[in-house]
């Protein structure tokens, strides 16, 4: 008997703590810890798609595309480090900001003959 409770001294001390909590704060207690143990187990992984979303969306804004040349340029700078094109005006002209409208083509149909 002696053996049992060393080896088993942990399994007992639990099984001692949930008869005394069961009685006190009833199976209610243990069943809203559980769902919202798997309600957080679902959301985390949604809060990081969110964050990840933001920030990828927070580093698109920053990228600069020279009219001159295309190069891509991440350093916010007045001049491209490629051509030293002008990149001011650029943010003005920039596709991200411009009305579909705007950037449409017409097309009209003509008959060959």
């Amino acid at each position: 008997m002696n053996y049992f409770l060393k080896v088993n001294k942990n399994f007992l001390i639990y099984t001692f703590i949930l008869l005394i909590i069961i009685p006190i704060f009833g199976i209610n207690f243990f069943v809203s810890i559980l769902g919202n143990i798997l309600l957080l187990l679902f959301l985390i992984p949604l809060l990081l798609l969110l964050i990840i979303f933001v920030g990828f969306n927070s580093f698109k804004s920053k990228i600069s595309v020279c009219d001159n040349c295309g190069s891509i340029s991440l350093i916010p700078s007045d001049t491209c480090m490629r051509c030293g094109a002008n990149l001011e005006n650029n943010t003005k002209n920039n596709q991200l900001n411009k009305k579909p409208s705007e950037s449409t083509i017409e097309v009209k149909a003509e008959e060959i003959k």
